[in-house]
């Protein structure tokens, strides 16, 4: 039988699930999982998207807060990353045709996985890149979707080495003359000490020791054509026109001290959100359900709160998170 899903010493997947892969409009096979909560009833399933370069491993521990709540959750990894196929000959370069195959793996999924396995009401729990394409693909899946909760969605890049305009400049020449496979730099290890992510070395470790048991899973820096397109994306979802055209009810969970997408690119971004209301979490990286306990009860008590039935006692809680 073939193994889907990995465990480590330190992060066992949770029980109760099913894994395998589905297929998309162009032929790849991506890795899913569905994780059933032990209640007798459901409170509905949230679909889970991942960030750039992650995979289903990094969120057991969050998927088990989910399901403790009466939750099931659905996800899968992005194409060209975790356990799903690469989209290049070099496995480590996180490469994107389009950034609408993105749009169109997730409409599979819900069509395929979610809608026939899983149980209503559906939700959504998307971070950083995962945000940026359940922003885009927000305006049609108003009828299947009931509430999102956005955590650190991409919308603009900093704490690298070039500038941003530098980056997208960069980015979008290469991926005009045919070079858009071209990795944009080299990813260097982490190191807890001045990683954007985290602040809690605990989880930042367990984290590391996925990649370390599994390298399969990890990935390394994004290509020009990635990038480009991820730019693309982010000029037009921030659009007011796009914004205006989101109906279904959101939480942007915004940590203050994010390394890699700038705090204000997310407080712009409720200006215009008509649907959405942000939720800053004071003190907390870019990875908020990866970090110290004090920021990630805060963010988890926010999604509690909005998501009805899981947490009804959260409800009153929700309005001191940003204090």
């Amino acid at each position: 039988m073939e193994q889907v899903l990995y465990s480590t010493p330190d992060n066992p997947a949770p029980e109760n699930r099913t894994e395998g892969f589905f297929e998309t409009h162009d032929g790849h096979r991506l890795r899913y999982a569905v994780f059933r909560s032990q209640t007798p009833a459901a409170h509905g399933t949230v679909v889970l998207l991942h960030g750039r370069s992650e995979c289903i491993e990094k969120y057991f521990e969050t998927i088990r807060d989910l399901t403790s709540k009466g939750l099931w959750v659905a996800t899968y990894d992005l194409r060209g990353q975790g356990g799903s196929p690469r989209l290049t000959k070099k496995r480590n370069h996180g490469h994107l045709r389009r950034f609408s195959d993105y749009e169109r793996d997730l409409d599979t999924f819900l069509e395929k996985v979610v809608l026939p396995d899983t149980r209503l009401p559906f939700y959504m729990l998307a971070h950083s890149t995962g945000g940026l394409i359940a922003l885009s693909a927000a305006p049609y899946l108003s009828t299947r979707i009931e509430r999102m909760v956005l955590s650190a969605p991409f919308l603009g890049l900093i704490g690298q080495a070039a500038s941003e305009g530098m980056i997208r400049a960069v980015s979008a020449t290469l991926s005009a003359i045919g070079l858009g496979a071209l990795p944009l730099g080299k990813m260097k290890e982490l190191q807890f000490a001045d990683n954007p992510l985290t602040s809690d070395e605990t989880r930042f470790e367990r984290n590391a020791a996925i990649a370390r048991a599994h390298p399969e899973l990890a990935l390394g820096a994004p290509t020009a054509r990635w990038m480009h397109e991820c730019m693309k994306a982010i000029d037009r979802v921030t659009q007011p026109y796009h914004l205006f055209s989101i109906t279904i009810p959101s939480v942007v969970i915004a940590p203050t001290r994010d390394g890699l997408v700038p705090y204000t690119a997310q407080e712009r971004l409720s200006r215009y959100f008509r649907a959405g209301q942000l939720v800053p979490i004071n003190g907390a990286r870019h990875e908020v359900f990866q970090e110290r306990d004090m920021y990630r009860a805060a963010a988890l008590a926010a999604l509690h709160a909005f998501i009805p039935g899981s947490d009804a006692e959260a409800t009153e809680d929700v309005a001191a998170i940003g204090a």
